[in-house]
């Protein structure tokens, strides 16, 4: 079993930035996807980023490309979304998730996921 922890949100202003961080306990997940997703009041949870096990793969949505970056250290356990030039419809509560097969690579589908951390609110004033 795998527990995923986030932190990293805040408050920002518009063209600010903020480093996400999700780290893991329980057992490693250097061998699993792991993806960011977020969820806005009244929305649906949407994907944002994602990256293969070894890091050597990475996707992204569309409205964050350019902007967004996602990255691994898989010694420590710990996947980083470094978020640039942020919006305020980037407001959400972001969230973690990682694919229990091994050696996967990133979906951007929720529900390929296996494992959720509980969120950390970003709110990016305008």
């Amino acid at each position: 079993q795998v527990q995923l922890v986030e932190s990293g949100g805040g408050l920002v202003q518009a063209g600010g930035s903020l480093r996400l961080t999700c780290a893991a306990s329980g057992r490693t997940f250097s061998r699993n996807a792991v993806g960011w997703f977020r969820q806005a009041p009244g929305k649906e949870r949407e994907f944002v980023a994602g990256i293969s096990w070894s890091g050597g793969s990475t996707n992204y949505a569309d409205s964050v490309k350019g902007r967004f970056t996602i990255s691994r250290d898989n010694t420590k356990n710990t996947v980083y979304l470094q978020m640039n030039s942020l919006k305020p419809e980037d407001t959400a509560v972001y969230y973690c998730a990682a694919i229990s097969m091994c050696f996967s690579t990133a979906s951007a589908s929720a529900r390929d996921y296996n494992y959720w951390g509980q969120g950390t609110q970003v709110t990016v004033s305008s």
